[in-house]
């Protein structure tokens, strides 16, 4: 955990590049926090990753580089737009308001996929609009060696509601950005579900801003790909402001699924809960998860908590959890968080054998119910039905696997 009462306020103009090295005592030290690392709309400043950057060095930069330059021919994805076609407005140009009205890449894929994306999808809820039924993208690869580049836009305006899912399947090298706006009193759920054929590679970067009175429900789910890293940044700029940022992610030998995820307090009576959850099975299974909660100096009356636990189902799974916590104020009500990752705890499994539950139908209930919490949240029942449906396949895989 990193604790400062002290620590340096963010940068005042949040377009500004920030200093990627802070000068202490005449060397350079890497920068650490979330809020100090370098923004910026070019991808040159960013410079190719190598894998010691402290954004990178749990990645697998070598199969990630293909997002590391444009994509020229940009035919790597199919969008379509499958339910609520309605709320989709024109495209934004590069400069269209509300296009980068809160969004400013934080690294290389994000700054590539900026320039790349000439237009960006614009999905706008009305003021007071309600709908009822979700919102959904189907973003569909078109095979293992095409690459493309994304940017959405999510607007709710003023005192609406509404759920946008994002469904990614088939296989593509994907750079994609998604810029989230909850205007005041706003009700937003966005839901992103990772279904990607093994050869996929899919970095991104959400960033949300939610202001006064709004509430935003962030939810990624990752069964499929090779690579996926979705990275979400959230601030709660407004007063009264809520946010909730909920993932959900199982791991195959192969797989290396990430999120760095970022909660912002800035404005004051803000709250804020963060709950991920891993399943791995497979030697190679990997998950990385990061978790930054920053409370700035004028966030009174924050009560925030993140919490991050992983189940590994088989020997050589890999989960990193790394929690962090900054406090630039006291007046707050309340901040925490937790991490834990192990296996599965033999007090359950003997417990459900001694009723004569055999131990690959004991093994499943545990894991059902470890990451039921997260699955429930998404509030959409034939998703959560699905999304069970598939959890109890990735299960019945892995015992094929093990028998």
């Amino acid at each position: 955990m990193t604790t400062s009462t002290t620590a340096q306020n963010a940068p005042q103009d949040e377009r500004a590049h920030v200093d990627p090295a802070a000068q202490v005592a005449g060397t350079t030290v890497p920068v650490q926090t979330r809020s100090e690392r370098l923004r910026s709309f070019e991808p040159a400043d960013f410079g190719v990753p190598t894998g010691r950057e402290v954004n990178w060095k749990h990645a697998p930069v070598a199969r990630l580089k293909g997002l590391f330059a444009g994509a020229e021919a940009n035919d790597g994805v199919r969008v379509a737009v499958t339910a609520g076609a309605e709320y989709i407005g024109e495209p934004l140009a590069i400069g269209q308001a509300p296009r980068g009205e809160f969004f400013v890449p934080e690294d290389l894929p994000a700054a590539v996929a900026w320039q790349g994306a000439t237009e960006a999808l614009h999905v706008r809820v009305p003021r007071e609009a309600e709908v009822a039924e979700p919102i959904v993208v189907e973003i569909t690869g078109q095979g293992a060696d095409r690459r493309a580049d994304g940017h959405l836009v999510i607007e709710a305006q003023e005192h609406s509601k509404a759920t946008v899912v994002l469904r990614h399947s088939g296989s593509a090298q994907y750079a994609q950005n998604v810029e989230i706006i909850a205007r005041d009193g706003a009700n937003l759920t966005v839901v992103t579900v990772q279904q990607w054929d093994d050869e996929a590679v899919h970095a991104a970067s959400h960033q949300t801003r939610v202001d006064r009175d709004a509430t935003v429900r962030h939810i990624i789910v990752s069964f499929g790909g090779g690579v996926v890293r979705v990275n979400p940044n959230l601030e709660l700029s407004g007063t009264g402001s809520h946010g909730e940022l909920f993932g959900l992610a199982f791991s195959d030998a192969g797989q290396h699924l990430e999120s760095q995820v970022y909660m912002h307090h800035k404005g004051q009576e803000t709250t804020g809960d963060v709950l991920y959850k891993g399943a791995l099975q497979g030697a190679t299974a990997r998950t990385v998860w990061i978790g930054d909660v920053l409370i700035g100096p004028d966030a009174k009356g924050t009560d925030s908590y993140e919490a991050n636990r992983n189940l590994l189902l088989t020997n050589g799974a890999r989960a990193d959890s790394i929690p962090n916590l900054e406090i630039q104020t006291g007046d707050i009500k309340g901040a925490g968080h937790a991490s834990a990752t192990g296996r599965f705890d033999d007090e359950q499994l003997f417990y459900l054998q001694a009723r004569g539950i055999s131990e690959d139908e004991a093994r499943r209930l545990v894991v059902l119910g470890f990451l039921a919490e997260t699955v429930q949240k998404i509030g959409i029942p034939s998703l959560e039905e699905e999304l069970t449906a598939l959890i109890e396949k990735e299960l019945a895989a892995g015992v094929e696997v093990a028998a």
